[in-house]
């Protein structure tokens, strides 16, 4: 089942990842992550009432696992305001692969904490390193001269969005390792979704002035997009808790990780967007090491 529930929750990232694309364009990256976040509020309350899984997490649970999941929720938080900003000003087909490394962050933590890697695996992590190299460079400057390869882009929209790309690979990355280790076990798979649903706007509302990121409320036709980000994030997040089983931490991360693969092909279907050859290769790299992952 863990197949199944990681490739469910690559699709559905990839779905949720391409309308917020749309979303943070028009109101914002905070906004953005503000208001999606109430689609799962309403019907996974409505869930855990109804079943009364709620009702028992709080009576038989003990205050650990609570704990982390609130840490689980602010790196969640942190990870996504990057994500989402990258897609704001990136360009979707390059920083989709680069934040869907997070998968070796979770690999490499999940390894540390007892499961066990194939040889083959410990490949993929490199070629999934690679990857994230050749995604981050540029292959020739603005006169048509090579540049080295461990030079990153100052200019250009494939530079655009790279170093937070890969601040929500670290930070979604020590996300899903608590997830699966330390909150799923004691809490379940439904109900840590609805706890980060919940701690996630009244976190961004005590720091909007802070920041100095107003939370207006949205009008308009936005909302169709933040309804589609919002149902399939949520989805996303259940399929991927549901298949946090013992020894299943790994596969199911790296699974889910090929959710940028379906951005990917969006944004090349719908908003045409075009990469440099080595870029492409990078891309190339990280579907391939993702792939070999599960083998």
């Amino acid at each position: 089942m863990g197949i199944f529930y990681g490739l469910m929750a690559a699709i559905f990232w990839g779905l949720g990842d391409f309308c917020a694309r749309y979303a943070t364009h028009r109101i914002g990256t905070y906004r953005t992550l503000c208001y999606l976040q109430f689609v799962g509020i309403f019907g996974l309350t409505i869930y855990l009432l109804v079943t009364g899984e709620l009702q028992h997490m709080f009576a038989q649970a003990s205050w650990l696992p609570w704990l982390w999941a609130l840490l689980a929720a602010l790196l969640n938080i942190i990870s996504s305001l990057a994500l989402y900003r990258a897609f704001q000003v990136g360009t979707l087909s390059l920083v989709s692969p680069i934040a869907a490394s997070y998968a070796v962050v979770t690999v490499v933590l999940a390894l540390l904490s007892g499961e066990v890697l194939t040889g083959l695996q410990n490949l993929a992590i490199v070629l999934v390193l690679l990857g994230v190299i050749a995604c981050s460079t540029a292959p020739t400057s603005a006169g048509g001269r090579e540049r080295r390869l461990w030079t990153l882009p100052r200019r250009g929209a494939s530079s655009r969005g790279i170093l937070l790309a890969l601040l929500a690979s670290l930070g979604y990355g020590l996300t899903f390792w608590v997830l699966g280790f330390l909150v799923t076990p004691g809490l379940g798979n439904i109900t840590p979704v609805w706890f980060i649903r919940i701690v996630t706007p009244f976190v961004l509302l005590l720091c909007s002035p802070l920041v100095k990121q107003p939370l207006t409320f949205p009008r308009g036709r936005v909302w169709l997009l933040l309804l589609g980000t919002g149902f399939f994030d949520t989805l996303a997040y259940i399929a991927y808790t549901s298949g946090m089983q013992p020894g299943q931490v790994s596969l199911v991360t790296m699974l889910s990780s090929l959710y940028s693969a379906v951005t990917v092909l969006l944004a090349w279907l719908f908003l045409r967007e075009r990469l440099r050859l080595t870029q492409w290769l990078g891309i190339l790299v990280i579907f391939v090491g993702i792939v070999l992952v599960n083998l």
